[in-house]
């Protein structure tokens, strides 16, 4: 089922010129709970892998044992909560029998468990360019695939993360043995399979990346039109309404947020890097909800499992992650950012 975007509330570039030539397309994902193929671009669902290329393990974390969470009782978890929140109960009603309850506590104790050699890497997300409009692929690959470690690493609090770009005509015999790694650090790094409905939308800077003029303008517009709003309802903002999608996408403007940019260049030939994917838990924000897909127009969001959250992905505190892409290589190593 294809996802639509709403129309934005108003045109912002006809209101503020300037922003016509800083307009980026992004290609918003919109993930949603299914059985994705190899042959599918997807998040959370099996790769396109060939089978004689090793299966990549992250060197900080070799074993012989980790304190985490076992994956198999995190994905049970999330069965017996979904399960349990869309059957029918009289109100008081527990959610959970007892037993489900010994369950669904297990899987949030963290123990010591064994690791035979570096943590398998898990697969995250997989982009064949036929289905991402500009996705800035190295020249003869056509498919972007994200794989990383289920822990946090130091010193920015983020998943270690490789890069594949394939070109899938040269791939072969596919790996279908993949290894699985026996413990994660946490339940938001073990993304639940999802196949993704693709749709290009206009983007436009964050405040925080405006000249300094334009961003006092709008700002003072924004003031002004929560002023004129009626009473209860909140005004337009700038970066949340008109500006930055939300959500996992492809491509567009960095969704700057508790931090100001700051550099960011190619770490193997120092040029300039650009927004390559976002990776958000959440479909759109919890506040107007303006970017809500039209064909979701009855649901708010805040459910446990639903079109907002299939991906079932928590980055930190409920951030997004950013990968960018050196503009004069896509193959040079990326960069990462949590916003």
């Amino acid at each position: 089922m294809t996802r639509t975007t709403p129309p934005r509330p108003l045109d912002v570039a006809g209101l503020f010129p300037e922003l016509a030539p800083l307009a980026r397309t992004a290609v918003r994902l919109h993930p949603r709970a299914g059985a994705p193929t190899a042959a599918d671009s997807s998040i959370g669902g099996p790769l396109l892998w060939p089978a004689d290329e090793p299966w990549p393990g992250c060197p900080e974390h070799t074993g012989p044992w980790h304190r985490g969470l076992d994956p198999v009782d995190v994905r049970l978890r999330r069965r017996i909560l979904a399960e349990a929140w869309a059957r029918p109960r009289a109100e008081g009603d527990e959610l959970l029998t007892d037993e489900e309850r010994v369950i669904v506590d297990r899987a949030t104790e963290k123990t010591r468990t064994p690791q035979d050699g570096p943590v398998p890497l898990v697969p995250v997300v997989q982009l064949y360019a036929s289905d991402v409009p500009g996705l800035p692929c190295p020249e003869g690959a056509d498919l972007l695939q994200v794989l990383w470690c289920p822990f946090d690493h130091a010193p920015d609090h983020l998943p270690y993360t490789e890069l594949r770009w394939r070109t899938t005509a040269e791939v072969g015999p596919r790996l279908t043995d993949v290894p699985q790694p026996s413990v994660i650090g946490n339940d938001g790094c073990l993304p639940e399979p999802c196949v993704l409905h693709p749709e290009p939308v206009t983007e436009y800077p964050a405040p925080h990346e405006l000249p300094e003029e334009l961003a006092e303008r709008i700002s003072a517009w924004e003031e002004e039109n929560e002023e004129e709003a009626d009473e209860g309802e909140a005004g337009l903002c700038y970066q949340y309404d008109l500006a930055v999608a939300p959500g996992s996408k492809a491509g567009g403007h960095a969704p700057w947020s508790f931090s100001d940019p700051f550099p960011m260049s190619c770490p193997e030939c120092g040029g300039p890097v650009r927004p390559l994917l976002t990776l958000d838990g959440t479909e759109w924000d919890g506040g107007s909800g303006s970017w809500r897909p039209v064909e979701d127009a009855g649901y708010d969001g805040y459910h446990f499992l639903g079109p907002a959250r299939d991906t079932q992905l928590e980055i930190g505190r409920s951030y997004s992650m950013q990968l960018y892409a050196c503009r004069t290589s896509p193959g040079h190593p990326h960069v990462q950012n949590m916003q």
